[in-house]
């Protein structure tokens, strides 16, 4: 029952700036190539913009991505980009929960569910 306790407290430690401040929390990248590696930074969205996730295209190829806060008016927006004198088809898509422009397959849902097991696993000693 303890442990349930901690876990309560820690829960709301963790979620509840972002509630009183209703600010929403996305990843950042900057514009990078696909293939190479990059790291997801956490940021906190001014108010008023949403998550987005930007898709480059070349000759019908997935080949840049990017991630970041947008203002809604901006979202679902497409526009070209010259990066080393070959030119990407950008396109933009919004969403309204935290982390959603999370990597392919991952989805905010399981981010917190992975978060919630391995809390409870430590918690438990399990770990």
């Amino acid at each position: 029952m303890l442990q349930l306790l901690h876990f309560a407290v820690l829960w709301l430690y963790l979620l509840l700036p972002s509630m009183l401040c209703g600010n929403l929390f996305c990843y950042f990248s900057h514009i990078l190539e696909v293939e190479k590696p990059y790291e997801l930074i956490v940021t906190e969205c001014p108010p008023n913009t949403l998550c987005f996730k930007a898709d480059g295209r070349y000759a019908n190829k997935s080949s840049l991505s990017a991630r970041g806060c947008m203002a809604k008016e901006d979202c679902s927006q497409v526009h070209t980009i010259n990066l080393y004198g070959i030119v990407h088809t950008m396109s933009y898509g919004c969403c309204d929960s935290p982390y959603c422009n999370s990597c392919p397959g991952v989805t905010a849902n399981s981010l917190c569910i992975t978060v919630t097991l391995t809390t409870v696993a430590v918690m438990t000693g399990s770990w």
